[in-house]
């Protein structure tokens, strides 16, 4: 086997051409590096142009015994495509292809296409997908959010992403192509195939294309904005709101996070960029005037100083259908809370898919996200211990600066998202270097190498998914961050174990996810 791993990148270039398999230093460096971490650089990386080029790709890495690794837009931080087991990696953002059936009401897309793409050649049609991407859709792809399953865009009327999906094509270990469908007609034809697919994190097979299912855009939208004095309080709300549907999208954030993206979008270009968008946004340009001079005279203060804040985007097929379900979301959210200025939730919706420089903190730290998603009761417990955990960190974190804010969204009506952002002063790695551009980077803060700082990080996101575990949360994204496997019954874990081999029985398909 030896002998065939060293060759194996030079057969894939034989077999693919040379422009589809990497090996540069430089390359090889990027690619072992995911948001978070770095893992060990693949032994090359392979970039097919066509669904047959990604089958040839994976029968050679088949029967070299090499493992291999998807990768999407690169945007995870749970480990998804960061391996240490000799690997090639297979970056998917060739896969392309847009074929849209309108009268059908469906779209067939490449994996590697991303959300802001299929959104730009959907819009002028007035068509969407009901879910239609992460806020990090200018890179995030339409494969990756399948493998992953992740929630934002359309989130609060058709759920995480995995539930807009008719059907997938995968390529399997030993390169056979397989179709999760049976019709587009339906998605549920017998046992649902495709299902099994979505979340797996590659670990059973090398998703190519995606077949999702189209509605027509709704022409009217507004948005609002309302402030709680305290986690409770914001938690009952919101769950409320989920229960009723009334929204498209909301996304609530805490004070750290409020203070931290404001001083983030501070600054005359940023302005301009908002005002571009939130023009652009606006069914007419009178109402777009209207809402700038809102934004303008509201400002943002009552933003900053809210301990929890909440921002909705409803959408309506017309100004009356929108202004009645904004009616009852005010009803609700105001009862414990008190609307603020919508520039937050204004801006997302003329800018949902934003450059990512969020992949650092606002003055330029390193960052990495995590989650836990829990059931109402489940949620204010695991709120109470997090705080009394920070409480007994306060003294290390403050002396390393290391510092946290959270993030939430609502799982339907029965369930709650709570994100937990970490931040920490440290060096930049060749992932940000490349992702941001020196004229980004060139403008905010630099740090040097704080191996302290960065293990109190690494042990943080540690001790804060074992507390999550502790309160029975689910995850997306799961990766090689967060346990799953074991978390099934006998039962269930059999099922999976078989299904694994007889999908990939050399264990080859990104090893280590899913506990796998």
């Amino acid at each position: 086997m030896g002998d065939s791993i060293d060759t194996l990148a030079d057969r894939l270039a034989a077999a693919l051409g040379e422009a589809q398999v990497m090996t540069a230093p430089d390359r090889l460096a990027f690619y072992a590096h995911d948001v978070f971490t770095r893992g060990a650089e693949a032994l090359c990386i392979v970039r097919p142009l066509d669904i047959a080029g990604v089958q040839t790709a994976a029968r050679l890495c088949a029967q070299a015994g090499v493992a291999m690794v998807p990768r999407g837009g690169g945007a995870s931080y749970s480990d998804g495509y960061v391996s240490d087991r000799p690997h090639v990696l297979f970056d998917m953002g060739a896969l392309q292809s847009i074929e849209i059936d309108a009268d059908n009401a469906h779209v067939r897309v490449g994996a590697g296409v991303t959300w802001a793409t299929l959104k730009a050649k959907l819009d002028p049609l007035g068509l969407r997908t009901p879910f239609w991407g992460p806020f990090s859709g200018i890179v995030a792809t339409i494969g990756g959010s399948m493998s992953q399953n992740t929630i934002s865009h359309g989130s609060g009327a058709h759920g995480i992403s995995a539930q807009s999906l008719i059907g997938m094509e995968v390529v399997l270990a030993d390169g056979t192509l397989m179709n999760t469908g049976i019709s587009n007609a339906t998605r549920h034809y017998g046992p649902d195939l495709t299902g099994l697919f979505t979340g797996d994190c590659g670990a059973f097979g090398l998703k190519v294309a995606i077949t999702l299912p189209l509605i027509a855009a709704r022409p009217a939208f507004d948005t609002a904005s309302f402030s709680f004095a305290d986690f409770a309080s914001y938690h009952r709300s919101v769950s409320q709101l989920a229960r009723e549907g009334l929204d498209d999208s909301h996304f609530s954030i805490d004070q750290a996070l409020s203070q931290g993206q404001i001083a983030r979008s501070e600054g005359t270009a940023a302005r301009l960029n908002i005002a571009r968008n939130v023009m652009r946004a606006a069914p007419n340009p009178l109402s777009g005037v209207v809402q700038l001079a809102k934004m303008a005279l509201a400002g943002e203060g009552e933003m900053r100083e809210a301990r929890y804040s909440c921002h909705v985007i409803v959408e309506g097929v017309d100004k009356a259908d929108v202004n009645a379900r904004l009616n009852r979301i005010r009803a609700i959210m105001t009862a414990e809370g008190q609307e603020i200025a919508n520039s937050a939730a204004a801006f997302v919706r003329s800018m949902p898919f934003a450059p990512l420089y969020n992949v650092l903190g606002p003055r330029g730290e390193r960052w990495v996200p995590l989650h836990g998603i829990f059931t109402h009761k489940a949620a204010n417990r695991f709120h109470s211990d997090f705080i009394a955990l920070l409480e007994t960190r306060r003294a290390e974190m403050e002396r390393l600066g290391v510092w946290t804010g959270t993030m939430f969204s609502s799982i339907g009506g029965h369930g709650l998202l709570y994100e937990i952002a970490i931040y920490w002063p440290d060096t930049l790695t060749p992932y940000h270097r490349e992702i941001l551009g020196a004229d980004y980077l060139a403008g905010i803060p630099a740090y040097p190498e704080s191996p302290e700082a960065r293990a109190a990080a690494h042990q943080l996101k540690a001790d804060l998914i074992d507390l999550m575990q502790r309160h029975g949360s689910a995850h997306f994204q799961i990766g090689r961050a967060y346990p799953y496997l074991d978390r099934l019954d006998p039962a269930a874990r059999a099922l999976v174990r078989a299904t694994k081999a007889a999908l990939d029985p050399q264990n080859l398909m990104n090893p280590g996810v899913l506990g796998l």
